[in-house]
C-alpha cells in the first residue's frame, strides 16, 4: 500500500497547482469558491471546455481520447489539487467519471470515436438515468421500458433524481428491453439525446434551494440502434461496472474537498468562541481522525483495485464517507449557533457552512442509502447470506 508521492509526482503536484491557481486567479476567477452545482452553467461550460483545450479534463484517459495517460497516482494528486484550489465541482463530472470510463471499457471503437474527443473537449454533458420512483437503490426494479423499432430505440418511462439534466445534453439510462423480464435480466444500456421531444426534464427544488435533481420523462423518446454499449440483455453488467468507477480517483478529491469545510468549520469555532467548548473540541477531533482515516482507506482502496469491479474495501467507502459528512453539517449548525439559521442574501443563499448541512442530509440517501450500503458490505463483501426478498 502506497500511502505517500515520489519526488517526481510532487513536481507534478505543483505543474497542476500552478495552472489551477493560475485560472482561479485570472479568466476563471468569478467561479471560484462556486459551490452550487447549478450556480453559473455558462460559465461552468465554458470552464469545461478550458479543462479540454489544456488536456486537464480527463488526463487518465489515453491520449488517444483526449487525455494524458496520467498514472493513478497523478490523477489523485490533480484531483486532490483541483479541490485545494477552489474550482467548482465538475458540471460533466457525470460524462467525465461515469460515461467515459463505461464507454472505454464496453463500448466499440465507433462508440468511442462518437462520444470520447467531445467529452474531454467539454462540449457533450451527460447525466445519468437510472433511479425510478419505484426503483431507488433497488436499481434492479427499473421499469422503463425500451423497444427496437425500424432501427431505433423507443424508450417510455421515467427516471429521477437525475442531476444537471436540465443542463446536459446526454443521458445513458438504463431500460428493459426484454418484456416480461424481472430483475436483473432483460435490462439494456443507452445513450441518448436529451434535445428531443420525447424527453420532458422537471426540476425537483432541494432544501438549500438549489434544484441539482430532476425528473426526467420519456415519452417515444428515440435513440439510433448503434447507441446500445454492449449487447441487448448486458444493461446490469455495465450498470455495475460504471457503479465501480463511481467509486474511483474522485474519492481523494473529494475528500480535499471535505478538508475545506472542516477547515472552515474550525475557523468559524474559533472565531465565535465554540472552540472553547470542550465536547464541541472533542466532536472536530473526531471528525479531524475520521477525515485522516478515510484518505487512508480510499488510498488503500485504490491500490488494490482494478477499477472494473468494487472490492470489499470500496463497498464500505460510500456509507463511511457519507456518515461522516452528515455527522460534519450536524457539528456545523452546533458551532454556528442562531447564526446559522440567518442568511444574508436572498432566500436560500447561503453560506457554506448551513448549506454543508442541508445539503449533507441526502448524503446517507443518494448513490445508494445506508440501509443498501449495509446490504451491500454483508453480502458482497463478508459473503454472508442474503437477505430474504419477498
Amino acid at each position: 500500500m502506497k500511502l505517500g508521492f515520489s519526488r517526481e509526482e510532487e513536481l507534478f503536484r505543483a505543474e497542476c497547482a500552478d495552472w489551477l491557481n493560475g485560472q482561479m486567479s485570472g479568466e476563471f476567477s468569478d467561479i471560484k469558491g462556486v459551490t452550487q452545482l447549478t450556480a453559473m452553467p455558462e460559465r461552468r461550460k465554458e470552464w469545461e471546455q478550458q479543462l479540454g483545450q489544456h488536456r486537464w479534463s480527463c488526463i487518465g484517459w489515453p491520449e488517444q481520447w483526449g487525455g494524458r495517460n496520467a498514472t493513478l497516482a497523478q490523477q489523485v494528486i490533480f484531483a486532490e489539487e483541483y479541490a485545494r484550489a477552489g474550482v467548482p465541482g465538475r458540471i460533466n463530472h457525470i460524462g467525465i467519471e461515469l460515461a467515459g470510463p463505461t464507454i472505454l471499457t464496453f463500448g466499440t471503437e465507433e462508440q468511442k470515436r462518437r462520444f470520447l474527443p467531445d467529452i474531454a473537449a467539454g462540449r457533450t454533458i451527460f447525466c445519468q438515468g437510472f433511479s425510478e420512483p419505484n426503483a431507488g437503490s433497488d436499481l434492479a426494479s427499473v421499469r422503463t421500458k425500451g423497444q427496437l423499432e425500424n432501427g431505433e430505440w423507443v424508450v417510455n418511462g421515467q427516471k429521477i433524481w437525475t442531476s444537471l439534466a436540465h443542463i446536459s445534453d446526454w443521458i445513458f439510462v438504463v431500460t428493459r428491453t426484454q418484456e416480461g423480464s424481472q430483475g436483473p435480466k432483460g435490462l439494456s444500456f443507452l445513450m441518448m439525446p436529451l434535445d428531443q421531444p420525447g424527453i420532458d426534464v422537471r426540476p425537483i427544488r432541494q432544501i438549500n434551494g438549489d434544484a441539482e435533481f430532476n425528473e426526467t420523462f420519456f415519452t417515444d423518446a428515440r435513440c439510433a440502434e448503434d447507441s446500445l454499449i454492449g449487447a441487448v440483455g448486458d444493461g446490469w453488467k455495465i450498470a455495475m461496472g460504471l457503479l465501480a468507477f463511481e467509486r474511483g480517483v474522485s474519492t481523494l478529491g473529494q475528500q480535499m474537498g471535505f478538508r475545506n469545510e472542516l477547515d472552515e468549520l474550525i475557523a468559524a469555532a474559533r472565531a465565535n468562541g465554540a472552540a472553547s467548548d470542550p465536547l464541541i473540541r472533542q466532536r472536530l477531533a473526531k471528525a479531524e481522525i475520521g477525515l485522516r482515516l478515510m484518505r487512508y482507506g480510499a488510498l488503500r482502496m485504490l491500490s488494490n483495485t482494478d477499477h472494473s469491479t468494487i472490492d470489499g474495501a470500496g463497498l464500505t467507502y460510500k456509507i463511511q464517507w457519507a456518515t461522516w459528512r452528515r455527522a460534519l453539517g450536524e457539528l456545523a449548525m452546533d458551532v454556528l449557533g442562531q447564526a446559522g439559521e440567518i442568511a444574508d442574501g436572498e432566500a436560500y443563499e447561503w453560506d457554506t457552512l448551513p448549506n454543508l448541512y442541508l445539503f449533507s442530509r441526502a448524503d446517507t440517501i443518494y448513490g445508494g442509502t445506508n440501509q443498501i450500503q449495509r446490504n451491500l458490505i454483508a453480502e458482497r463483501g463478508l459473503g454472508l447470506p442474503r437477505e430474504p426478498r419477498g
